[in-house]
């Protein structure tokens, strides 16, 4: 009987840590099948890069595309390095006859806006011979239009919305709603205006003249862009700078822009070259997901304390 139970506590014992043995083996199989995954996964982003490097050399002729779409923002895709960046390689590109902007935007940050404005002009400059055109698909207003006056020519379709000439701080003030709850705000600042434009703090006549006087200078700024990369086209209006947009065959009357066109019709009938390559600043899977994390955190708090000037 002893033995019996000998061989039978032998035989669990096997069987146990030959169950064990199986449990690792799967686990080491489960960990070098996704070892394999991410490496296999890493090896096509790779591919998937180099494809789309390749598609961004124009070595014979043809018309280099740079798109901009959405809102204008130093960390989203339409960022002024993003831009710049494919407008840089496209004007470089040995086979490229013209330029087009591409541009589906309702503005943004006017410092992205600066940036972009002041890079097209000096790529004009160093490449003279190669033309810059702004094809607007169905917005280019704000932020997105000071970008496009550094153009050449501005195309648009007869129902883009155009223009937009303005600037604004926007928020939100819950001083009241706090008074009713019964909430104290304590803030300690040095310097009178430090908490200007706080949502929780009282905003003082002074300091909404003095925001009014701010953004009146950037506004400024924008109208004089507008003026200089439009010239005698435009056919000034008492509405033209008060921030009103138009339809594009409304914008071509005043001259805000010069024809219709999209870019195919650009590519084909004006630069002569059809072939149209993108050179527009992709973004990886790693860096889509991040922003679309911190542009969800950016909302929630931007509804609270609110935006500093934007052209939108």
């Amino acid at each position: 009987m002893a033995e019996e139970n000998w061989e039978r506590g032998v035989i669990e014992r096997l069987a146990t840590e030959g169950l064990r043995e199986q449990k690792r083996a799967r686990r080491w199989g489960i960990f070098f099948k996704l070892l394999t995954f991410a490496f296999l996964f890493g090896m096509l982003a790779v591919l998937i890069g180099a494809i789309s490097e390749s598609t961004r050399t124009c070595l014979d002729k043809c018309t280099a595309m740079v798109e901009m779409r959405g809102e204008l923002d130093a960390d989203g895709p339409v960022s002024a390095e993003n831009v710049v960046a494919g407008l840089q390689a496209a004007f470089k590109s040995k086979g490229t006859q013209g330029v087009v902007l591409r541009i589906n935007s309702p503005g943004g940050s006017p410092v992205q806006a600066g940036m972009i404005n002041d890079e097209i002009r000096r790529l004009r400059t160093t490449y003279p011979a190669t033309p810059v055109y702004a094809v607007v698909e169905e917005v280019c207003a704000s932020g997105a239009y000071y970008v496009a006056v550094a153009a050449d020519r501005i195309y648009v379709d007869k129902a883009s919305l155009i223009g937009s000439i303005g600037v604004i701080i926007d928020g939100f003030g819950f001083v009241g709603t706090m008074d009713k709850l019964g909430v104290e705000r304590r803030a300690i600042i040095a310097g009178e205006n430090k908490a200007f434009l706080d949502p929780f703090s009282p905003l003082t006549q002074q300091q909404r003249d003095y925001a009014k006087a701010m953004i009146g200078e950037i506004h400024q700024q924008f109208i004089a862009a507008v003026k200089t990369g439009r010239g005698t086209r435009l056919k000034e209006t008492p509405d033209l700078f008060s921030g009103l947009v138009w339809n594009g065959a409304r914008g071509v009357e005043l001259g805000l822009a010069d024809a219709l066109g999209s870019v195919d019709y650009v590519a084909r009938e004006v630069i002569k070259a059809e072939d149209v390559v993108d050179f527009t600043v992709k973004e990886n899977l790693t860096e889509r997901l991040a922003r679309k994390f911190g542009a969800t955190l950016g909302r929630s708090l931007g509804a609270v304390i609110g935006h500093g000037p934007r052209w939108r």
